[in-house]
């Protein structure tokens, strides 16, 4: 995966002369909105060609490998055309592989075109239509509009995602309780899970109940059994949804009634949700800070086996107003967009480090001041970093809405993405 920083006095004519590829490339791939305008500190990523990675003056077969975060050896063994690996030149075109780790991404979608979905299908192994609504009753409705069809015939499997969210929004412990605790509504909702998965050629079941109360932790954990045994039973798999925990004790609403231990024991797969640390009411911050992340994942490998987490990465970002207000909303912002703002007010991005982000200030036409966080090639590097390092099954990324080719491509470069037959 290589990128490339924008520096001060740089076009995208003199980027793409120097890197060795075509400036309608470089705009393809990065989305590039306004190309005539570049910010200072933006990151590009530079994907592969058919041809495959062009040798530039100063290039080594090591910084190659490590640009693009894969093994010396691999990337020697995936040419064998180069007689001495000591000896490259300007020029030479190179075969980058996936360093053969497979790894798996889900994608939730509630809202997305057909043109952004095919664009995702590439990088995804699952898709998860967000969602089906439960009521207390045990019935459902169906609240996305994704072509799930179009996913199939590329070979992702669609998950069956069920929550506990009311029509009007909001997730309800209420809803959930009485799913745990009337064995007739339970009943019934399995039975509709079971008919949708099959009439519409579903996979499998993604559940994603939140906001329980703290003493529905067994009942719930007593659904999640049942409803495996049930879907095993059939021979579909179960992914569950959980909040970023600290540890098993953490208090809140958020927390309380997710164990990791006992869901990493019946599920196949656990999505965590390592996201929202920089939130629409809360004050700016990036919104999946890598220190945070892998203190939730120190917790969670203790907890459950690594071999089944699917870490949450985030496919947008937040425009706060300064000075925040306790209280007052940040706009949400595609990642995309948040280049070409940044560009229409002349502003550099910064890269902060600890949070391994992106961000930038503006001041807007009324003279209001802004802070912008974001996601970039850079922030998604060290996160895919991350499953590597604590040998994760994969990603899920919230959300597919919006196409971010960088994400695709991304997790293209540094993996090979499953897919299931």
């Amino acid at each position: 995966m290589e990128i490339y920083i924008v520096k001060k006095g740089d076009t995208l004519y003199r980027i793409a002369a120097e890197i060795g590829v075509s400036m309608e490339t470089l705009i393809e791939e990065n989305q590039l909105q306004n190309p005539d305008v570049l910010s200072v500190g933006q990151a590009l990523l530079i994907g592969g060609s058919e041809d495959g990675y062009v040798v530039r003056p100063g290039d080594t077969l090591y910084s190659i490998a490590r640009r693009h975060g894969i093994s010396l050896s691999a990337l020697v063994e995936a040419n064998p055309q180069i007689r001495d690996p000591a000896r490259i030149q300007p020029g030479d075109r190179l075969h980058l592989p996936g360093n053969g780790r497979k790894i798996i991404v889900n994608g939730y979608a509630s809202v997305v075109t057909d043109a952004a979905l095919r664009g995702w299908l590439p990088g995804l192994t699952f898709l998860s239509p967000f969602s089906f609504q439960v009521d207390a009753e045990g019935g459902w409705t169906p609240s996305f509009d994704v072509n799930t069809a179009i996913a199939g015939s590329a070979g992702v499997k669609s998950l069956l995602t069920v929550t506990n969210l009311r029509p009007q929004g909001g997730f309800s412990g209420e809803i959930a309780h009485a799913l745990f605790t009337n064995e007739a509504a339970r009943a019934r909702l399995f039975h509709e899970i079971l008919s949708t998965l099959a009439d519409q050629e579903y996979y499998g079941v993604n559940l994603d109940f939140e906001y329980l109360p703290k003493g529905d932790r067994e009942e719930y954990n007593c659904f999640v059994r049942a409803l495996s045994d049930t879907l095993h039973e059939s021979g579909y798999i179960l992914a569950t949804a959980l909040a970023p925990k600290l540890s098993d004790d953490q208090p809140g609403t958020l927390y309380q009634a997710h164990d990791y231990g006992f869901h990493g024991q019946a599920a196949d797969y656990v999505v965590l949700m390592t996201y929202e640390w920089g939130y629409t009411y809360g004050p700016p911050m990036a919104v999946a800070p890598l220190n945070m992340v892998r203190r939730v994942l120190d917790y969670a490998v203790s907890a459950m086996p690594s071999s089944k987490i699917l870490m949450g990465i985030p496919n947008y970002g937040y425009d706060w107003k300064l000075p925040y207000v306790q209280g007052s909303a940040a706009k949400p912002i595609t990642n995309v967009r948040a280049v070409t703002l940044a560009g229409q007010v002349r502003s550099s991005i910064k890269f902060d480090l600890t949070a391994q982000s992106p961000y930038f200030r503006y001041i807007d036409k009324d003279g209001a001041r802004h802070e912008v966080w974001f996601e970039d090639a850079r922030s998604l590097q060290a996160k895919l970093g991350l499953v590597r390092e604590y040998d994760l099954a994969g990603v899920s990324i919230w959300n597919l809405n919006n196409l971010w080719r960088t994400a695709v491509q991304g997790a293209e470069s540094m993996y090979n993405v499953e897919k299931r037959e």
